[in-house]
């Protein structure tokens, strides 16, 4: 029995010192700004709708060529 209390506080050490050390890094996370939030969002939807746009007119030109093909044979 003691043997399993041993192992048992050997288990509970290692999740305490496991849970003091994820709050440890946890403190050192730098989170970004309201502006840098803002700035970082804008690009991603500002890029989301170039790519869109090139795919877009991709999908055009090749759905008018495969029709033209298809249409000579």
């Amino acid at each position: 029995m003691s043997e399993n209390n041993a192992a048992k506080k050997a288990q509970e050490s290692k999740l305490s010192a496991f849970i003091t050390g994820v709050k440890a890094e946890f403190n050192k996370i730098k989170w970004p700004s309201r502006e840098d939030i803002y700035k970082q969002t804008t690009a991603v939807v500002i890029i989301s709708v170039i790519v869109g746009a090139i795919i877009a007119v991709f999908d055009y030109a090749f759905g008018y060529l495969v029709n033209f093909i298809t249409k000579i044979g």
